[in-house]
């Protein structure tokens, strides 16, 4: 008996034995499944702290949204501020005992199961706790096999109990609203609110919320953008839910579900920034900074306040269209190809190699067979003669007392974000728009606009200028010369001491260039290569009396909960004297009021000044000016710089500055800005000088007996000589607003 007794006892222990290898295979199976499931859990730090992926904002200095930066285009909002419907018809539609489950609904999930089994259909049951913690810690992987589908679903109830035990059923509901994804790049409510319906999410109606609840179970089936019918049946089919849950009357859901589903402004959702170059410009930036400051620019919600100005913006974005588009039908007229064929090739050829088809082609054989297919391809050739004969512009608006970015077109497509930039990324000749830099330097040396020079053709170690009209003869002053942008007495300048090169460098260094420069006697004529940003920034520094002040374009950086990380000022220093600045400004009046961007005056009739420029072969067309309020810089042209406005539609008062003309009136009209004068400082007098003096070529200060006077600006730290011709006594310096007596 007892014997018996023994066997039976030993029997599992035999089976042990006999089959321990088996059995400890199968318990490091289960402990290795065990611990491939809890290794892909989050962490419990992961757990008490979630971290959504939030979209940094772009804010305009008034105060509107420019643009976000994000991985996740997700705007953060409290669970206060969503209308209590919209949380009804979450609960009815995705999870009806969301209030008395702990994460998990076991009693939903057997039927679903049952059903599935019985019916061969697939019905979900995950509650909304569940979808949380798959949306949060990104359980889901693309493309799941079975195996993965049971594994994430383990470790979503694991996770969904410790969700529940670390936040109240609200903040599962806060959580959840912000992190889902609703289609058209919007994460959280917040941001699919005002994708689709151009509002806050405290302002949705219960059919709007109904669509964007309808819109999680399937972004792209039930897009109301292209699948209408889709997107009403299931937003009503919510609402019958709501209904069925008692958050919802009969009447109120048979007058619900005939409204029409009406999109942002009845249009397609637009996601483009008014200024992407700009943007551009910000994000660069942005990545510069984020280490110093340990952010993660496209994660962690900033709100980033920039100095654009959003009025001003759209204004720049249609004067510069309409300009481009107005003028690239006068360059098609004027270019032609055929006359362009040697050209044409090299470009044809850079464009073939540029290709994904001739980059990807492995082998020298494969190469060769692309570029023999496309260099026949009429219409690949087609597309190259258009990109390239596109006429590209670049303008930048400053603020002249802050230096302060207000406006900012960085190419002909505003609508790319990462194209070249053509305020801040391009080099080139500025031509004659330099000179104000070469007068500036000559101004503060001790000279005067009424300062004459020979206005005759001269050679100097082998260079010698000409003027644009070929007109020479007699002594010209320089006021005169800078408003006519005459080259031979810019160029007599910089051959002097008058303005020397080296001295003409360092003033555009000191004025805002930063680009070296090169210190020859042609810098009078913009030989050198400069910015657009830059060359404005020069001009800034004039019409802030003398300041230079560096251009900015972030003012403040917060982070998500609006505490501040750091704001930001610009740099300060005097360029030139406050008097200098204001007789070059004076002298700057004149080329708009009767020089060679005297066609500004069609457009934009208040106090103003400025410089056209025009390059060798009408390559690039410039054009800069100021009022007291605002500095504006216009540089137009091609991205191959072998492509040229080829006449004299390409000088600067014509290619250019309409942009700036135009862009004035409309500012100053629509943002109602005041009118203000330009000011003389201290030390600025009118004097009358001798006129026949200034054609000698010795300009003198008038005396009494003096028959011909001219009034002009002096500093009187720099007063000149007396007429030596008249006798008399000398005439009294005189105080005056504005005007010249030329």
């Amino acid at each position: 008996m007892n014997n018996s007794k023994n066997k039976v006892s030993d029997q599992p222990l035999s089976f042990i034995k006999k089959h321990k290898i088996l059995l400890l295979s199968l318990l490091l199976l289960a402990a290795g499944f065990i611990t491939y499931v809890f290794w892909g859990l989050p962490s419990l730090e992961e757990l008490e702290n979630p971290r959504p992926q939030l979209a940094s904002k772009v804010w305009t200095a008034d105060g509107e949204i420019l643009g976000q930066f994000y991985i996740e285009n997700r705007i953060e909002t409290n669970i206060d501020s969503i209308p209590q419907h919209l949380i009804n018809a979450l609960i009815a539609t995705e999870d009806r005992n969301f209030y008395s489950h702990w994460g998990v609904d076991l009693i939903r999930f057997g039927k679903a199961m049952t059903k599935n089994l019985l019916t061969f259909s697939r019905e979900g049951a995950s509650t909304i706790t569940q979808q949380l913690a798959k949306n949060l810690y990104s359980l889901k992987s693309l493309n799941e096999n079975p195996a993965e589908t049971v594994v994430r679903k383990i470790r979503e109830w694991i996770s969904s109990v410790q969700i529940e035990k670390n936040f109240t059923k609200k903040e599962i509901l806060e959580l959840y609203l912000n992190v889902s994804y609703f289609g058209k790049s919007a994460f959280g409510v917040e941001t699919a609110a005002n994708i689709y319906f151009g509002k806050r999410a405290k302002e949705l109606t219960v059919p709007e919320s109904a669509m964007l609840i309808a819109l999680l179970k399937s972004s792209v089936n039930y897009d109301p953008e292209r699948r209408m019918e889709r997107a009403v049946s299931r937003r009503n089919l919510v609402m019958r839910n709501m209904v069925d849950a008692g958050f919802l009357t009969e009447s109120d859901y048979l007058r619900f579900k005939e409204e029409p589903i009406v999109l942002a402004k009845g249009k397609k959702v637009n996601m483009r920034s008014e200024a992407p170059h700009f943007m551009e410009y910000v994000r660069q930036q942005m990545i510069a900074m984020a280490d110093k400051y340990g952010y993660d620019l496209f994660r962690d919600g900033l709100n980033i306040y920039t100095s654009l100005n959003m009025r001003m913006q759209k204004i720049a974005n249609k004067v510069t269209a309409d300009h481009l588009r107005e003028y690239q039908e006068v360059f098609y007229k004027n270019w032609k190809w055929e006359s362009n064929k040697s050209l044409l090739k090299p470009l044809v050829d850079k464009a073939i190699k540029n290709t994904v088809a001739y980059k990807s082609a492995v082998s020298q054989v494969q190469k060769q067979m692309v570029y023999s297919q496309l260099v026949n391809d009429t219409q690949f050739i087609d597309s190259v003669k258009k990109v390239e004969s596109t006429i590209q512009t670049g303008f930048i608006v400053l603020d002249a007392k802050t230096g302060e970015m207000r406006a900012m077109v960085g190419g002909a497509d505003q609508d790319f974000q990462y194209g070249l930039n053509h305020v801040t990324q391009i080099r080139r000749q500025p031509g004659s728009s330099f000179k104000p830099i070469v007068y500036t330097t000559a101004i503060d040396n001790g000279y005067y606009p009424a300062y004459s020079l020979l206005n005759e053709k001269f050679e100097y170690n082998g260079w010698s200028p000409d003027n644009s009209d070929n007109e020479y003869g007699g002594y010209m002053t320089l006021r005169q010369a800078l408003a006519n942008s005459v080259n031979v007495i810019a160029g007599r300048l910089t051959i002097s001491d008058i303005a020397p090169p080296a001295t003409v460098v360092k003033y555009a260094h000191k004025m805002g260039i930063n680009s070296t420069l090169a210190a020859f006697p042609s810098i009078a004529l913009g030989t050198v290569e400069v910015t657009p940003l830059e060359l404005t920034s020069a001009f800034a520094t004039i019409a802030n009396k003398g300041v230079f002040i560096s251009p900015i374009s972030i003012l403040k950086i917060e982070d998500k909960n609006g505490i501040l990380i750091d704001s930001f000022k610009p740099e300060y220093r005097e360029a030139i004297s406050p008097q200098t600045a204001a007789i070059v400004a004076s002298m700057m009046e004149d080329v708009l009021n009767y020089g060679t961007g005297a066609r500004a005056r069609q457009f934009f009739s208040r106090p103003a000044a400025g410089k056209t420029g025009t390059t060798q072969d009408f390559a690039d067309a410039w054009f800069i000016g100021f009022t007291p309020q605002l500095v504006g810089g216009v540089w137009t042209g091609f991205d191959d710089r072998r492509i040229k406005f080829n006449g004299w539609y390409g000088q600067g008062a014509r290619a250019s500055m309409p942009i700036w003309a135009k862009f004035m009136a409309e500012v100053y009209k629509q943002l109602n800005l005041p009118l203000e004068y330009f000011t003389l400082p201290d030390g600025v007098e009118y004097a009358e000088f001798c006129k026949e003096t200034i054609e000698r070529g010795d300009a003198r200060l008038a005396n009494e007996s003096c028959p011909n006077k001219v009034s002009d600006l002096i500093d009187v730290q720099h007063k000149p000589q007396s007429c030596n011709i008249h006798g008399g006594a000398a005439v009294p310096l005189q105080q005056k607003e504005s005007g010249s007596g030329w």
